[in-house]
């Protein structure tokens, strides 16, 4: 297995747990896509990857219609998508990616923490080369033949699927999104879910201790209501 499959299965368990925060998340997805593309999901490929992750996370369907209502409202405010780069403790590179609809709040908020877990807030550019920006898509496993499946993807940039209790994940690079899902939904493949992540090329393994103090920037960030995601180079074994 490659990369992809370990860094899954040391996230599996550990972020996005508390439903509350994921509902919070989509919802801002949503908001997002509706303002890039408007509200009806047959004409926003952004808008129906969305409501799948939605699904996915047992949204209510009311809630789904609500945010999507709302958001096409004309007085409803747009989320930017800010990307914050620096280092926890022990030489840790964290990225992390926000949507505000107050970048000056947020950017205090995230060089509190920073400080108060004894890191650095660092520049554009500092640390998001050490991470691969790949796109992700579930589908039903239904005893799939996953080296068939491969091959026919291969044009469209995948570079890893495996399986695992929950369906079948198909890795690419991020620029391969739309051509993985318009292939996915021409072949009436069901997507569950699909989404983006940052894979770090290289991890660090720390002692227990040393894990902890990392922990601690880690928990204060992704409590964060503007946080949407927050990736490192420690190792996920250092902390268990």
């Amino acid at each position: 297995m490659g990369r992809a499959f370990e860094f899954r299965k040391a996230r599996k368990m550990k972020r996005w747990s508390a439903m509350s925060k994921a509902f919070t998340r989509i919802g801002k997805d949503i908001v997002m896509a509706v303002k890039e593309g408007g509200p009806d999901p047959d004409a926003n490929a952004r808008l129906r990857a969305v409501i799948q992750n939605a699904k996915a996370v047992n949204m209510p369907k009311d809630n789904v219609e609500r945010a999507i209502k709302r958001a096409s409202d004309k007085n409803q405010g747009d989320y930017k998508e800010v990307l914050f780069e620096g280092y926890a403790q022990h030489g840790i590179a964290v990225l992390i990616e926000t949507a505000t609809d107050n970048n000056t709040r947020t950017v205090a908020n995230v060089r509190s923490y920073f400080n108060k877990c004894d890191g650095s807030l660092g520049t554009s550019g500092s640390v998001v080369f050490m991470f691969d920006h790949t796109c992700n898509f579930r589908i039903q496993g239904d005893g799939r033949d996953l080296e068939e499946l491969e091959l026919e993807l291969i044009d469209h940039g995948v570079e890893e699927i495996f399986e695992d209790e929950d369906g079948v994940l198909i890795y690419a690079p991020f620029e391969s999104f739309g051509s993985i899902q318009s292939y996915l939904e021409e072949n009436n493949i069901e997507i569950l879910s699909s989404g983006f992540e940052r894979i770090p090329q290289v991890t660090k393994k720390l002692s227990p201790a040393e894990a902890a103090d990392v922990e601690k920037l880690l928990e204060k960030l992704e409590e964060d209501d503007d946080v949407q995601n927050v990736y490192h180079t420690m190792d996920e074994s250092s902390a268990e």
